[in-house]
């Protein structure tokens, strides 16, 4: 058993602290860090509830309630931020890296106090794997969003769109990492190449302003 709100507390302190000496979008994006890991936390609550009353199985957890309860966290402030606020794409992708690396972060910390780290290579594995998919699948979300505004098309279907795109990788990458094996190997190298494919559809959205 780990003490996951300790952990919590002694990651957030040092990082509010240096709110105070930061400006502009690095405090945007620290801030952002901290929602990512109070999701991070907020999520484990849901989903360990869920695992509770539904009597599934660890990795069945992983696999089916997971992927929606933890995309579901990262968006909902996103998704508060981008109606309340309108901010611009920059602004608003900026947020949702902040989202993904603190959730990311707190978890892989957890996993390391919980699994223990005397190995070094998995956890490179599962930080850039891991870490990547946290980023990858909030930031793609949001690529949603962006795209439906600039196609005049923002509809309750766009956001649900949106979400259920990344819980359906988010999910895909949990069932292909639960087997040892050539599919592991695929779900960890999944996150860098799907990263690789925003950056080039990122870069094709800049270039049509």
């Amino acid at each position: 058993m780990i003490y996951s709100e300790n952990i919590f507390v002694c990651m957030i302190v040092p990082l509010f602290l240096t709110l105070i000496f930061v400006k502009g979008n690095a405090r945007r994006l620290e801030l952002n860090f901290i929602i990512g890991m109070l999701a991070c936390l907020l999520g484990a609550y849901i989903s360990g509830f869920f695992n509770a009353i539904s009597g599934m199985g660890i990795e069945d957890t992983a696999i089916f309630i997971s992927p929606v309860v933890e995309e579901g966290m990262k968006f909902l402030p996103l998704l508060f931020y981008f109606f309340m606020f309108e901010p611009d794409d920059d602004s608003l992708f900026l947020a949702a890296v902040g989202m993904g690396a603190g959730f990311a972060s707190y978890e892989n910390v957890c996993y390391m106090v919980s699994s223990g780290a005397e190995s070094l290579s998995f956890l490179l594995i599962r930080g850039l794997a891991v870490g990547v998919m946290h980023i990858v699948s909030v930031y793609g979300s949001v690529l949603g969003l962006v795209i439906a505004r600039r196609l005049k098309a923002m509809r309750i279907s766009s956001v649900i769109g949106a979400l259920s795109l990344s819980m359906l990788f988010h999910g895909t990458y949990n069932l292909l990492v639960s087997e040892p094996g050539i599919t592991s190997y695929i779900g960890y190298s999944l996150p860098l190449l799907t990263a690789v494919v925003m950056l080039i559809a990122m870069q094709r959205l800049k270039s049509g302003k």
